[in-house]
Protein backbone atom coordinates (compact mmCIF):
# COMPACT_ATOMS: atom_id res chain seq x y z
CA UNK A 1 0.00 0.00 0.00
CA UNK A 2 1.27 3.77 -0.79
CA UNK A 3 2.11 5.79 2.22
CA UNK A 4 0.11 9.07 3.03
CA UNK A 5 2.79 11.43 3.39
CA UNK A 6 0.44 13.57 6.37
CA UNK A 7 1.97 17.50 6.85
CA UNK A 8 0.44 19.98 4.83
CA UNK A 9 -1.86 19.23 2.19
CA UNK A 10 -2.76 21.67 -0.21
CA UNK A 11 -6.21 22.14 -2.06
CA UNK A 12 -6.16 23.87 -5.08
CA UNK A 13 -8.40 27.06 -5.44
CA UNK A 14 -11.12 26.65 -8.50
CA UNK A 15 -9.69 28.70 -12.04
CA UNK A 16 -9.82 28.76 -15.30
CA UNK A 17 -6.71 29.82 -16.05
CA UNK A 18 -4.36 27.02 -15.96
CA UNK A 19 -0.94 28.58 -15.92
CA UNK A 20 -1.92 30.92 -12.91
CA UNK A 21 -3.25 27.77 -11.16
CA UNK A 22 0.28 26.22 -11.87
CA UNK A 23 2.12 29.12 -11.01
CA UNK A 24 0.48 29.37 -7.78
CA UNK A 25 0.67 25.40 -6.92
CA UNK A 26 4.66 25.47 -7.74
CA UNK A 27 5.06 28.08 -5.53
CA UNK A 28 3.72 26.34 -2.60
CA UNK A 29 5.51 23.60 -3.42
CA UNK A 30 8.89 25.59 -2.92
CA UNK A 31 7.45 26.35 0.47
CA UNK A 32 6.56 22.16 1.78
CA UNK A 33 4.08 21.50 0.44
CA UNK A 34 3.51 17.53 1.23
CA UNK A 35 0.59 16.35 -1.09
CA UNK A 36 -1.40 18.22 -3.60
CA UNK A 37 -5.59 18.03 -3.83
CA UNK A 38 -6.93 19.30 -7.11
CA UNK A 39 -10.19 20.34 -6.56
CA UNK A 40 -12.44 21.60 -9.34
CA UNK A 41 -16.06 20.89 -9.85
CA UNK A 42 -16.72 22.73 -12.89
CA UNK A 43 -18.52 20.61 -15.92
CA UNK A 44 -15.77 21.77 -18.21
CA UNK A 45 -14.16 17.89 -18.48
CA UNK A 46 -11.27 19.20 -20.98
CA UNK A 47 -9.99 21.63 -18.64
CA UNK A 48 -10.05 19.83 -15.81
CA UNK A 49 -8.03 16.86 -17.74
CA UNK A 50 -5.66 19.28 -19.05
CA UNK A 51 -4.45 21.10 -15.18
CA UNK A 52 -5.12 17.63 -13.35
CA UNK A 53 -2.32 15.87 -15.98
CA UNK A 54 -0.22 19.30 -15.57
CA UNK A 55 -0.44 19.05 -11.73
CA UNK A 56 0.38 15.63 -11.92
CA UNK A 57 3.91 16.34 -13.97
CA UNK A 58 4.48 19.64 -11.91
CA UNK A 59 4.35 17.27 -8.59
CA UNK A 60 6.22 14.76 -9.68
CA UNK A 61 9.16 17.32 -10.42
CA UNK A 62 8.99 18.09 -6.40
CA UNK A 63 8.44 14.47 -5.48
CA UNK A 64 4.79 15.47 -4.09
CA UNK A 65 1.54 13.44 -4.62
CA UNK A 66 -1.11 14.75 -6.85
CA UNK A 67 -4.43 13.78 -5.88
CA UNK A 68 -8.16 14.27 -7.67
CA UNK A 69 -10.74 14.87 -5.39
CA UNK A 70 -14.13 13.26 -6.13
CA UNK A 71 -13.22 11.72 -9.74
CA UNK A 72 -11.84 8.49 -9.70
CA UNK A 73 -12.23 8.50 -13.81
CA UNK A 74 -10.08 11.87 -13.82
CA UNK A 75 -7.81 10.49 -11.03
CA UNK A 76 -7.38 7.43 -13.54
CA UNK A 77 -7.12 9.33 -16.76
CA UNK A 78 -4.20 11.29 -15.62
CA UNK A 79 -1.95 9.08 -13.92
CA UNK A 80 -3.10 10.98 -10.73
CA UNK A 81 -1.31 9.55 -7.60
CA UNK A 82 -4.64 9.08 -6.06
CA UNK A 83 -8.30 9.94 -5.58
CA UNK A 84 -10.26 11.60 -2.50
CA UNK A 85 -13.84 10.37 -2.29
CA UNK A 86 -16.59 11.95 -1.09
CA UNK A 87 -19.33 10.47 0.47
CA UNK A 88 -21.19 10.08 -3.23
CA UNK A 89 -18.05 9.69 -4.67
CA UNK A 90 -18.25 5.61 -5.35
CA UNK A 91 -16.67 3.44 -2.87
CA UNK A 92 -13.06 2.69 -1.77
CA UNK A 93 -13.19 -0.97 -2.87
CA UNK A 94 -14.18 0.24 -6.24
CA UNK A 95 -11.35 3.00 -6.33
CA UNK A 96 -8.62 0.29 -4.86
CA UNK A 97 -10.00 -2.14 -8.06
CA UNK A 98 -10.00 1.04 -11.00
CA UNK A 99 -7.05 2.48 -9.41
CA UNK A 100 -4.67 -0.53 -8.21
CA UNK A 101 -2.42 -0.85 -4.88
CA UNK A 102 0.35 1.82 -6.31
CA UNK A 103 -2.24 4.56 -5.59
CA UNK A 104 -3.60 6.88 -2.31
CA UNK A 105 -6.90 6.76 -1.48
CA UNK A 106 -8.52 9.15 0.79
CA UNK A 107 -11.98 9.66 2.18
CA UNK A 108 -14.42 12.34 3.77
CA UNK A 109 -15.82 11.20 6.78
CA UNK A 110 -16.86 14.49 7.80
CA UNK A 111 -18.09 14.22 11.53
CA UNK A 112 -18.58 10.94 11.99
CA UNK A 113 -15.79 8.06 13.13
CA UNK A 114 -18.08 4.95 12.07
CA UNK A 115 -17.20 6.44 8.33
CA UNK A 116 -13.84 6.53 9.26
CA UNK A 117 -13.53 2.68 10.60
CA UNK A 118 -15.62 1.53 7.68
CA UNK A 119 -13.23 3.42 5.48
CA UNK A 120 -10.31 1.89 6.74
CA UNK A 121 -11.71 -1.62 6.71
CA UNK A 122 -12.59 -1.01 2.70
CA UNK A 123 -8.46 -0.48 2.40
CA UNK A 124 -8.60 3.31 2.58
CA UNK A 125 -5.15 5.18 2.83
CA UNK A 126 -6.01 7.92 5.02
CA UNK A 127 -8.74 9.55 6.47
CA UNK A 128 -10.56 13.41 6.64
CA UNK A 129 -12.38 14.79 9.20
CA UNK A 130 -13.90 18.55 8.68
CA UNK A 131 -15.23 21.32 8.57
CA UNK A 132 -13.31 22.49 11.94
CA UNK A 133 -13.52 26.12 11.51
CA UNK A 134 -15.87 28.11 9.23
CA UNK A 135 -14.90 27.79 5.61
CA UNK A 136 -14.98 30.07 2.63
CA UNK A 137 -15.07 27.21 0.49
CA UNK A 138 -17.77 25.37 2.16
CA UNK A 139 -19.65 28.17 4.38
CA UNK A 140 -22.42 25.95 5.18
CA UNK A 141 -20.22 22.92 6.12
CA UNK A 142 -21.29 21.23 9.30
CA UNK A 143 -18.31 21.75 11.98
CA UNK A 144 -16.34 18.78 13.44
CA UNK A 145 -15.17 19.04 16.98
CA UNK A 146 -11.25 18.48 18.18
CA UNK A 147 -12.61 15.76 20.12
CA UNK A 148 -12.95 13.76 17.04
CA UNK A 149 -9.16 14.15 16.60
CA UNK A 150 -8.76 12.17 19.75
CA UNK A 151 -11.23 9.60 19.08
CA UNK A 152 -10.09 8.92 15.66
CA UNK A 153 -6.52 8.73 16.79
CA UNK A 154 -7.58 6.08 19.43
CA UNK A 155 -9.36 4.11 17.22
CA UNK A 156 -7.54 4.37 13.61
CA UNK A 157 -4.30 2.80 11.95
CA UNK A 158 -4.66 5.37 9.11
CA UNK A 159 -3.30 8.83 9.22
CA UNK A 160 -6.04 11.64 9.59
CA UNK A 161 -6.28 14.41 8.23
CA UNK A 162 -8.13 17.79 9.24
CA UNK A 163 -9.91 20.21 6.90
CA UNK A 164 -11.90 23.32 6.92
CA UNK A 165 -11.22 27.03 7.66
CA UNK A 166 -7.75 26.13 8.97
CA UNK A 167 -5.00 28.63 9.15
CA UNK A 168 -1.85 29.30 11.40
CA UNK A 169 -3.78 30.70 14.25
CA UNK A 170 -6.29 27.84 14.81
CA UNK A 171 -4.40 24.61 13.62
CA UNK A 172 -2.26 23.87 16.35
CA UNK A 173 -5.11 22.09 18.85
CA UNK A 174 -5.63 20.23 15.78
CA UNK A 175 -2.62 18.42 15.72
CA UNK A 176 -2.44 18.17 19.33
CA UNK A 177 -5.41 15.94 18.84
CA UNK A 178 -4.19 13.62 16.71
CA UNK A 179 -3.81 14.91 13.20
CA UNK A 180 -1.63 14.16 10.84
CA UNK A 181 -2.53 16.37 8.28
CA UNK A 182 -3.85 19.74 7.41
CA UNK A 183 -5.98 20.36 4.74
CA UNK A 184 -5.69 24.13 3.54
CA UNK A 185 -6.92 26.08 0.35
CA UNK A 186 -7.85 29.59 1.22
CA UNK A 187 -4.69 29.84 4.01
CA UNK A 188 -2.69 29.23 1.57
CA UNK A 189 -3.74 30.41 -1.87
CA UNK A 190 -5.35 33.57 -0.64
CA UNK A 191 -2.72 34.59 0.58
CA UNK A 192 -0.50 37.69 -0.20
CA UNK A 193 2.86 35.33 -0.35
CA UNK A 194 1.57 31.78 -0.88
CA UNK A 195 5.43 30.34 -0.65
CA UNK A 196 5.69 32.58 3.10
CA UNK A 197 2.25 30.71 3.88
CA UNK A 198 3.09 27.33 3.12
CA UNK A 199 6.11 27.96 5.58
CA UNK A 200 4.21 29.14 8.54
CA UNK A 201 1.96 25.85 8.07
CA UNK A 202 4.80 23.49 7.48
CA UNK A 203 6.34 25.41 10.98
CA UNK A 204 3.79 23.77 13.04
CA UNK A 205 4.89 20.48 12.56
CA UNK A 206 8.02 21.02 13.02
CA UNK A 207 6.95 22.47 16.80
CA UNK A 208 4.62 19.34 17.11
CA UNK A 209 7.15 16.82 16.49
CA UNK A 210 9.59 18.83 18.82
CA UNK A 211 7.08 18.63 21.86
Amino acid sequence: MPDFPGGLYAITPETTDTEHLLTQVEVALTGGVAAVQYRNKSGDVARRHEQASELVMLCRQFGVPLIVNDDLRLADLCDADGVHLGRDDGSVREARIILGKGKIIGASCYQELALAQAAQAAGADYVAFGSFFPSPTKPAAARAEVTLLHEAARALRLPIVAIGGITPANAPPLLDAGADSLAVLSALFDASDIRAAARALNQLFETESEQ
